[in-house]
């Protein structure tokens, strides 16, 4: 393991905002989140893969009046997202350093308002399917975690999963499906990435790689 990956866990571990194995708000933050981390009532907001974090602050700088956790099992990703919210006093932002296959050890029924899954790991293979963050054994695991009528925001540059995940979730009685598009920054949706893009985005995009955007809810 390389130097500069050892001083980004070191830290994390320092970090009050990484929530991580090891620190004792770990195992007490499933239904704590205002209280514990960010002493408000705000809404709460989850990243699913949120690699560095750069979505996750953007939304925290532009909307004070959220609170907002990205959810990564990498540990030197997140270090960058916490790291800039610290240095920019961005207090509204978290991070959960976790499988998300166990998230809801970590959030209590209805303590999600929003959930936005942005560039997750496509797993081509049929045989993956199940491991796809859009499956129908994720959206199981997020249903009692999300409020009623709250919004799930789904992005990706695959198409292949954008096109699984629109035909399955059209298909699903207890999902509805808002909107959709095949190109996200020339449809009339494009506002909803409030104008932040990843640096992943980017690359994509100046690729000339169309970035797909689905919105739902459960009925």
């Amino acid at each position: 393991m390389g130097r500069n990956k050892l001083a980004r866990f070191r830290q994390n571990e320092e970090n009050s905002n990484v929530i991580q194995e090891g620190k004792a708000i770990f195992d007490t933050i499933k239904g704590n989140w205002r209280k514990e981390q960010f002493h408000n009532d705000h809404p709460l907001v989850v990243e699913l893969a949120c690699g560095r974090g750069e979505f996750t602050v953007g939304l925290g700088r532009q909307f004070p009046e959220q609170n907002f956790v990205g959810v990564d099992i990498k540990g030197s990703r997140i270090w960058k997202g916490s790291t800039i919210a610290i240095a920019e006093k961005i207090e509204n932002v978290a991070f959960l350093r976790t499988q998300i296959e166990k998230l809801d050890r970590f959030f209590d029924k209805e303590e999600i308002s929003e959930l936005w899954i942005t560039f997750p790991d496509p797993f081509p293979r049929d045989g993956d399917e199940k491991r796809r963050l859009t499956s129908p054994r994720f959206l199981e695991l997020y249903r009692p975690l999300i409020q009623k009528a709250g919004l799930i925001h789904f992005k990706t540059d695959n198409t292949g999963l954008f096109d699984y995940t629109l035909a399955l979730w059209q298909e699903m009685e207890e999902v509805e499906v808002l909107v959709h598009t095949h190109d996200f920054y020339a449809s009339e949706w494009k506002e909803d990435h409030f104008g932040i893009q990843t640096r992943y985005e980017k690359m994509f995009a100046d690729k000339g790689e169309k970035i797909k955007y689905l919105k739902a809810r459960f009925k």
